[in-house]
């Protein structure tokens, strides 16, 4: 969902003042203050009617059928709901929510006229009774709609900060309508009045249906039975997760319900038993004014704030404490007092229905959308109309009977002057019940969030091992997939290299040659076992035309390296002209480790003639043999030339067996080879196989800045795959001294590691302060970014239109090049994240944070907020969404993180330039090409940093800038300057020269 009708930010001064203030942003200024006056409308007159039916109801019943009634809304508001939910399978969406109150209103108004047309006393009561049941529906149905409105028009995020206001729209009718309806009774009665508020629902929900024309592009368009199969199916993983999600999520709703009605009904007892008829619908009026005014303030200037600062969870949970414990405490402590005993229960349940009104109409309210959010979007009205409306529904059928069966019992058992308490004792037991879930569902809330982004990992932690191997045999034996296999076997070596063998020896014989390969060489991976040699054999035994050859080989050095005694008279018949070159090299390898002196003269013979052959294929199999050999003897005088042999696969695999030998004069050959993409992946595996022994010359190779960028990042890649603790200490080193580029290689490697070895918490409590200070540094850095961007802003110059175009260009690549710094700086703040916190919540949080979709953003930072728990992860949230450099640079402010005061072009360019470790190499050069356009003058230091800069096109910018800025001084430089290796740079300097001869010859 994306809207773009950003009308009213179009005025930036009151009305950005009053966004402020209720703590909206311009964009959602529009859609918020139309939800509101619908929602505002509309309850007015449902309060109306409310009021008027409530006191129609007492009149004729008295409290005693209140019980029933609930029991009865209850089976009318699941029916409604249920009605609801199946009119979606049929229309779209937009037409539901703005037809649904004009058909509610329509049999209000033919009841009342109906008691207005037959006199007949019998007919009276039963149309009052169904009065009041329909207006309870009404606002069933209304609550719904306005939250399934609203979660379509904004997302998870902008809720937190619109729908409080939205919802205050209840607040504001009940302050109009309360104190109104007093007036309005002067001059009209109850009928007249439900009547007139019939009229105003009809104007509310024609203000819902000029808002859901203006964004329709925010409903779907095709009901719900018409959306494909194949996009339901996406969220079938999520569909266990889901379900508990939503049953924790009724069970909530429900039990919220149930306190709100044991609360509803022992005030309503208490106002029938102290006052009358007329004094009751005026105090239902005034005292709703008075709650809605306290309402309106919480609402408007509180509760947005509160649910940023503290959460969803903090907020809901905030009824059941306050109307569970806190007012009942009160109660007792009034009824204890001996002046006021006799009105306590009284005022105590006045103060009870007033905490209940003013935490459900704010927080709560305002909290409900919310949890809304994790379920899929395709799916979440329908969910949120049949959990949310039929949990109010069974919930208020629940709380008749439990009042019916409460006055029964009390009746027979409990003195008429302790029924009260039994009531308020379970008000406490149902307020513990809630507590309960709304734990539970914080603990579902981000698990479901995440599910919900189609970002997930598996980890072999959690994976059972027996039931894994049992597996793997069943995926091994059946047909499928071959890529599967490979990627079973693959994963069985990872989880369990040792017992790996035990799986794959005995089904070996029923697997594809490709497989057979696979599963040797894991089993040789662990070194060969004697206990497998008889499931190995199998395979040589066979012909070898009916074999394999690369099976063949590696069952041949499995059996003989297993074999305690191996008869080696039978592996020299395997040197003979007839067998395939990688049985021979093979046969070759294992003599020259266990033969006697002879054989061993005879195999490198064998394999000088292979490495030496005109074929490729004998020569990459003689090179591969000598990965095994122990002493290379003579044939080492043959390794340079195969070192630049034509073959790409003869250079590979001597790649790797210069790293299977350890032939330390030749590592420098690997270092080389992965300057090149052609063998890049080669030289990196055996890197890795070498362990410790690569781990300094690596080193060296990704900390010098005069290597290609691209070679020190598959360095910094290759040193993470090594994985050892050597591995890791060295990179947590280089972690805290490096910046830039260098850091987000790191924090890669790191996290490789951390994959690699299912590490859940890679970091210590040390570790754990250094990862925090390293995110302090990346955010006092970004405040220097931000300010750059204020002041370093493109400024017109009329004086000279060219130099001004080209001032503006070069204005206009640095704030792209500082743009990119900031892109950077979120990437690595959300790999440092990465590093304290679980890896799948912190992925699926950075996928949707890259994402372009405001949705999308908002889901990210909701992850985010409910994982994250370092101090300051409110301006972490405030950085990472989509906000204005002058709000980031202002939280940066208010964080102590950054100073800031207005600073001229040329100085903040100097202040920059201060920076020149922390900027990316294309921003230092844009600060050079923007002083050199404006006439910046720099110091000698920073001159001579960007003159000797490993990067070509840093210096290119300095020549540039000296030669506008000192020209005197570049003449002294160009002698030197000539020798420089970069072709840009050279060229450059070449025409410097041609100018100059020029202009000394005029």
């Amino acid at each position: 969902m994306e809207l773009k009708n950003y009308s009213l930010a179009a005025n930036p001064s009151w009305l950005a003042q009053l966004l402020k203030w209720v703590n909206l942003r311009p964009e959602e200024g529009e859609r918020t203050w139309m939800m509101f006056a619908f929602y505002t409308t509309v309850s007015v007159g449902l309060r109306w009617a409310e009021d008027s039916t409530v006191a129609l109801f007492l009149d004729e019943y008295g409290a005693g059928p209140l019980p029933w009634m609930y029991i009865a809304s209850a089976v009318m508001g699941m029916a409604l709901v249920f009605v609801y939910s199946w009119l979606q399978k049929i229309f779209p969406l937009r037409w539901v929510v703005v037809a649904i109150a004009p058909c509610m209103v329509v049999p209000l108004i033919l009841l009342v006229l109906l008691r207005w047309g037959i006199h007949l006393s019998y007919f009276s009561v039963i149309v009052v009774f169904l009065l009041r049941l329909w207006v309870d529906s009404l606002y069933v149905v209304n609550d719904l709609n306005t939250s399934i409105v609203a979660n379509q028009l904004f997302n998870i995020r902008e809720i937190k900060r619109t729908y409080p206001l939205i919802s205050s729209g209840l607040l504001v009718a009940d302050v109009i309508s309360g104190f109104s309806l007093p007036w309005l009774l002067e001059f009209a009665k109850l009928n007249r009045v439900i009547m007139i508020a019939c009229g105003v629902i009809m104007i509310g929900s024609a203000i819902l249906c000029y808002l859901s024309y203006q964004y329709r592009s925010s409903f779907p368009e095709a009901p719900q039975r018409l959306i494909p199969q194949e996009q339901a199916s996406r969220h079938r993983r999520i569909q266990a997760p889901l379900k508990r999600y939503t049953l924790q999520l009724f069970a909530f709703v429900g039990l919220l319900q149930i306190i709100g009605l044991l609360v509803d009904f022992q005030y309503l007892q208490e106002l029938k038993i102290n006052l009358g008829d007329r004094e009751l619908a005026g105090f239902l009026g005034i005292f709703g004014g008075i709650v809605g005014l306290c309402e309106l303030g919480t609402q408007w200037f509180v509760s947005s704030r509160l649910i940023e600062r503290f959460g969803v969870f903090f907020t809901a949970a905030l009824l059941p404490v306050a109307v569970g414990f806190v007012v009942p405490g009160m109660i007792v402590v009034l009824y204890l007092l001996p002046g006021i005993k006799s009105l306590a229960f009284f005022w105590g349940l006045v103060g009870l229905k007033f905490f209940d009104e003013l935490l459900r109409y704010t927080f709560v309210i305002s909290s409900g959308p919310l949890l809304y959010q994790p379920i899929p979007e395709r799916i979440r009205s329908r969910m949120q109309a049949l959990s949310g409306g039929t949990a109010e529904a069974i919930a208020t059928g629940s709380a008749g009977i439990i009042i019916v069966i409460t006055l029964f019992v009390c009746g027979l058992f409990v003195p008429a002057t302790m029924q009260k308490w039994v009531f308020i004792g379970e008000t406490m037991v149902v307020a513990v019940a809630c507590l309960k879930v709304v734990w539970l569902l914080r603990s579902r809330y981000v698990d479901l969030l995440v599910l919900s982004a189609d970002r997930g990992e598996l980890s072999a932690s959690n994976v059972g091992l027996r039931a894994f191997k049992q597996g793997v045999v069943k995926a091994l034996e059946e047909k499928g997939n071959t890529a599967d296999k490979h990627s079973c076997i693959e994963l069985l070596a990872q989880i369990d290299p040792q017992g790996a063998a035990d799986v794959l020896s005995p089904i070996l014989f029923k697997l594809t040659p490709d497989l057979q390969r696979h599963s040797l060489e894991v089993m040789l991976g662990a070194d060969a076992n004697p206990t497998h040699v008889s499931e190995v054999k199998w395979l040589l035994e066979r012909h070898p035309d009916n074999v394999n050859p690369e099976v063949f080989a590696l069952a041949l050095r499995y059996v003989w390296l297993a074999d305690p005694n191996p008869n080696l008279s039978q592996l020299e018949e395997y040197l003979n002209q007839r067998h395939h070159s990688l049985t021979r090299a093979t046969a070759a390898a294992l003599l020259l480790r266990q033969g006697t002196p002879i054989q061993k003269v005879a195999a490198t013979k064998t394999l000088r003639r292979m490495l030496t052959h005109k074929q490729e294929r004998e020569r990459v199999n003689g090179v591969k043999a000598l990965r095994e050999v122990v002493y290379l003897q003579a044939l080492r005088i043959h390794i340079p030339n195969l070192l630049q042999d034509e073959s790409l696969r003869v250079r590979c695999a001597v790649l790797e067996m210069i790293a299977a030998t350890r032939m330390e004069e030749y590592y420098s050959s690997l270092l080389t080879a992965l300057y090149y993409k052609s063998t890049r992946a080669t030289a990196m595996r055996a890197l890795i196989k070498m362990e410790n022994e690569a781990l300094d010359m690596l080193l060296q190779l990704a900390t010098n800045a005069h290597k290609p960028e691209v070679l020190r990042m598959y360095a910094w890649r290759t040193i993470g795959q090594i994985s050892t603790t050597e591995a890791v200490e060295t990179l947590w080193l280089q972690l805290e001294s490096s910046w830039g580029a260098t850091r987000y290689h790191i924090l890669r490697s790191l996290l490789k590691i951390q994959k690699q070895s299912e590490i859940t918490n890679l970091v210590d409590r040390f570790q754990h302060s250094r990862v925090e200070s390293l995110i302090d540094q990346e955010l006092r850095f970004l405040g220097e970014i931000y300010a750059a961007y204020i002041d370093l802003r493109p400024q017109l110059n009329l004086d000279n239109s060219q130099t001004n175009s080209r001032a503006l260009i070069v204005a206009d690549l640095l704030q792209r090049a500082l743009a990119e710094m900031e892109w950077d700086i979120r990437e690595r703040l959300l790999l440092l994240l990465k590093l304290l916190y679980s890896p799948d919540k912190m992925q699926a949080a950075a996928f949707n944070l890259r994402s372009e979709s405001m949705v999308n953003l908002a889901r990210g930072l909701e992850i985010l907020e409910h994982t994250v728990n370092l101090p300051r992860k409110s301006l972490l949230l405030n950085l990472l969404d989509k906000r204005s450099h002058q709000e980031k640079l202002h939280d940066l402010l208010e964080a102590e993180f950054t100073e800031y005061q207005p600073l001229s072009a040329s100085e903040r360019l100097r202040k920059m330039l201060t920076l020149g470790t922390f900027l990316s190499d294309w921003c230092l050069a844009c600060c050079f090409h923007f002083a050199q356009v404006n006439r910046i003058r720099l110091t000698i230091n920073e001159i001579l940093m960007a003159l000797r800069h490993p990067t070509g096109f840093v210096r290119e910018a300095a020549i540039a800038y000296l030669s506008v800025v000192s020209h005197r001084v570049l003449l002294e430089l160009l002698p030197k300057l000539q020798k420089d290796s970069h072709p840009l740079v050279a060229a450059q300097i070449q025409e410097l020269i041609k100018k100059s001869a020029i202009k000394i010859n005029k």
